[in-house]
This record gives C-alpha cells, structure tokens and sequence, in this order.
C-alpha cells in the first residue's frame, strides 16, 4: 500500500504545525482549559474559518473543502502533537458524519455549513457514558443496552413525530457542556417497539441541564447532560433510520481520526523526550549516551512508526479504524509513560509538561478502550473466532487468556 502524502497533505500538515507552534504551549493550554469553554475560542475561529479544519472532510456543497478523512486525520495528529484542546474531534469526526448519513436534506443545508465554517459546534451525548459500545468499537450495539435497555435507564423520547421531548441523562459527553448542537441517543417508540434513535438539541433548549465534570485530562472537557422534558427534532425523515448502523460506520472512521492524533501525541512525547537525554547529564555523561537509554527510546519509536503507518491504512481504508486504533492508543500509553521515567525527577512534578501527555494517553483509553476489549471485538467481526466463539467463552472461563 502506498502511503505516500500528497503535496496537498504536506501543505496542510505544514500549515497547521507552524500556526500550532506560535499559539500553543504549556501556558497557553492552561488558559485554553480554564476558559468556559474549555478551549480558546479565537483560536478556534482560526483554525475553523481561516483553515477550514472542521470542514475539511465535509462536502463543498455544504462550505466544507471536500476532503477525505485521511485529511482531517492528519489535521489531528497535529493537534494531537500540540495537545491543543478544541471542538475538532467531537463536531468534526463524531457529530458531522452522523449529520449527513441521517440528516434530511433540510437538517443536512441548516447544520453542515455552520459546522464548516466553525460557527456551530456539536458533541454526541450518549447515555451511561457509553462511547466505545455505542460506536461499535469494543462490542456489538445493535441490541440498544449500551443505551439503558429501552424499559428504563437511558434517555427516553416521547410524543408523536415533531413533537418529540426527551427525558434522562448523559454521563462523560465530549465537549458537552459548551457545544452549541447536541445529538442524543434516546429510546423511541415506548418499551414494546422501542429502538434507538438520534435527536437534535440546540445547545440553548429549555430545560437542558449541562455540567462540566473535572476529568483527567483536562484538555479533554467532559459533561453531564440532563434533559427533562427538554424538547428535540428527530435526525432524519423518520424513526426508520438505522441509527446503530450509522453510529458504527461513524465509528471506524472517528477510530482512524483519533489513532493519527494518539500518533501525534506519542511522537511529540517522544520527540521531547529525546531532545532532554541529550542534554541531561549524570555521572559526566547525557544520559542519551547510555545504551539502556538508546535501546528504550529505539523501542518506543519502532512503537510510534508502527501506529503511525497503522492510523494512515485506517484513514484509506475504515474496517481497520478499530485496530489502529488500539495499536495507537498503546503506543500512547507506553511512550508518554516512559517519558515520564525517562525525565527523571523533574517528569513527576506539576510544573512539567510530561505529566499532560500522560494523562491525554489515559484519558483517551478511559474513553474509547480499553485496548484489549477494541482487539478482542475486532477479532469478533473479522471471523477469527468463526463458530466457535463459545468455545472461546469456554476458555476464558477457565482462566486461559
């Protein structure tokens, strides 16, 4: 396979690491988070309107640029590199695709070109806090538990067709608490026929309760989204949409978009790492000079390369978005925390940035793993356990694993 980029990749790469390296930094990432947004919204205007990132992948009918995902994936690994915090995963690979494979035409004109041009953000709120099921990323989410059952739990929608008022919670929605667009996942149809349906909330509905939870990663911002009676149009003509299956083409896609920003996240730890043992010294020498040392940092890049050409083949080629993005979310976890080790005392101390990078690593298997389950369930749908599958459940049951 070739995975080559084109000039016009390189541009856009090029582009946005040079804007990244003047507007971002430990200082800058802390006043960012601490914003009521949880990002700096003028540099967002920026990187929406001025760059056109959030439409990069959309079509020009709708103001995007016509783009592939291959595209918005390698805007996302500098973004993954900078640790910058922005609207650009949940509005750009979660909420938008979801938009055009559901929406009608009306929903589709009205939405897509303000999430193009940066003026409307989205996230998608699910219940129980459930992304990676809910996705198809680490088990099946055709039978709805991932979305409290049907008969109770979850987030209920009542009424008849126009009318539709939504009733429950959402735990750990990404960027919830400032999108200006929700798209919840609600039971529809009452207990007997009841199916899994997705609905539009403006940010501003009545009775919609938003709260900011404190999360490991505070470039990462989480909410808690309650709705009582909080009105809400249904995504699409009518409740016959297969809305599983859109969550999981949605799904193998955002899993590739967000394995090129884990990518990007473990080669600046890395990169950063490498340039400190050149220049710390213990016992007369760089600790860079130390074979043990060289060996560790050989590893980890062999690691980040591997994830690397992964998140690429899963940008072309969405089936692998899943194990891509394990093996990125992987070699996240192990290169920032040797990062940490290989910084000595100074990579435990509030005051460094390595500690960030670490907790970007978690925090996104927190959400979207764990790795083994994103293995285990990719193995699932490519057959490897064909029949036997209870076979299978045989031999965790004794133990073997």
């Amino acid at each position: 396979m070739d995975t080559a980029l084109t000039a016009e990749q390189h541009e856009i790469r090029r582009t946005l690491r040079d804007l990244l390296a003047r507007h971002t930094g430990p200082d800058a990432i802390l006043a960012a988070v601490g914003t009521a947004e949880g990002y700096d919204p003028a540099l967002w205007r920026r990187l929406a309107g001025d760059l056109g990132l959030s439409g990069l992948a959309l079509g020009e009918e709708y103001g995007g640029a016509g783009c592939t995902a291959t595209e918005l994936a390698l805007a996302c690994e500098e973004t993954g590199r900078a640790l910058l915090p922005s609207p650009l995963l949940a509005t750009a690979a979660l909420a938008a695709p979801l938009i055009a494979a559901l929406g009608t035409p009306d929903q589709r004109a009205a939405l897509l070109p303000r999430i193009a041009d940066g003026t409307l953000t989205a996230a998608l709120a699910l219940p129980g806090g459930s992304l990676a099921t809910a996705l198809g990323l680490t088990g099946d989410n055709l039978d709805g538990t991932w979305a409290g059952g049907g008969r109770a739990g979850g987030i209920q929608a009542h009424g008849e067709a126009g009318e539709r008022r939504l009733y429950g919670e959402a735990d750990r929605v990404l960027d919830g608490h400032s999108a200006g667009l929700l798209l919840v996942a609600a039971h529809a149809g009452g207990y007997p026929r009841s199916r899994t349906q997705l609905f539009l909330v403006p940010g501003a509905a009545p009775r919609l309760v938003r709260t900011r939870l404190t999360a490991l990663d505070e470039t990462r911002p989480l909410a808690r989204v309650e709705l009582r009676d909080t009105p809400a149009e249904l995504l699409g003509p009518d409740d016959t949409a297969d809305a599983a299956a859109a969550l999981a083409d949605a799904g193998r896609t955002a899993a590739a978009i967000l394995a090129a920003e884990a990518v990007g996240t473990a080669a600046s730890a890395l990169e950063r790492t490498v340039e400190y043992v050149k220049t710390r010294e213990q016992f007369g020498r760089a600790v860079g000079s130390f074979q043990a040392v060289k060996h560790r940092l050989a590893d980890l890049y062999v690691r980040v390369e591997a994830a690397r050409s992964a998140a690429y083949h899963a940008a072309r080629e969405p089936e692998a978005g899943p194990l891509a993005l394990a093996q990125a979310l992987e070699a996240a976890r192990v290169t920032t925390g040797e990062a940490v080790q290989l910084h000595g005392g100074i990579g435990f101390t509030w005051e460094h940035e390595a500690h960030r990078y670490l907790k970007r690593a978690a925090g996104d298997e927190l959400l979207f793993g764990p790795v083994h389950r994103l293995r285990d369930h990719a193995a699932h749908r490519a057959g490897l356990f064909g029949p036997a599958t209870a076979a299978s459940g045989v031999l965790h049951g004794a133990g073997v694993r």
